[in-house]
């Protein structure tokens, strides 16, 4: 199993941005479906996005798409994920994950799915 390290969380205000970044040491991240979860106080963790290792086709959960963006960049052997436009309802800790997935499903992978994940990093968005 690989290591991961998120970065790039904080606080913002609604309607601002902020860039997350995955970094991946002892594995390459390109032969690896990476998923973003998300787990705010007193509530279960959520995935929320995915995407593949075979085509980097990807998956959004309802609550993000059109706002969250993933991508890779196999030089720094790191995934982001862009998220804009934010809300209050998006704080919460986010975590990247790694797992043997050739395509996201369409509905969003378990947790179970991915064997290496990140500490996780805090992200709040208030006024």
């Amino acid at each position: 199993q690989g290591q991961l390290v998120e970065d790039g969380g904080g606080l913002v205000q609604p309607g601002e941005s902020l860039n997350l970044s995955c970094v991946a040491s002892g594995i390459t991240l390109d032969n690896y479906g990476v998923g973003w979860f998300r787990q705010a106080p007193g509530k279960e963790r959520e995935g929320i996005v995915c995407i593949s290792s075979v085509d980097d086709s990807t998956y959004y959960a309802d609550s993000v798409e059109g706002r969250f963006t993933i991508s890779r960049d196999s030089a720094k052997n790191m995934v982001s994920l862009q998220m804009n436009s934010l809300k209050p309802e998006d704080t919460a800790t986010y975590f990247c994950a790694a797992g043997f997935l050739d395509f996201c499903s369409a509905y969003g992978n378990p947790a179970a799915d991915f064997s290496s994940w990140g500490p996780g990093i805090q992200v709040t968005v208030a006024k």
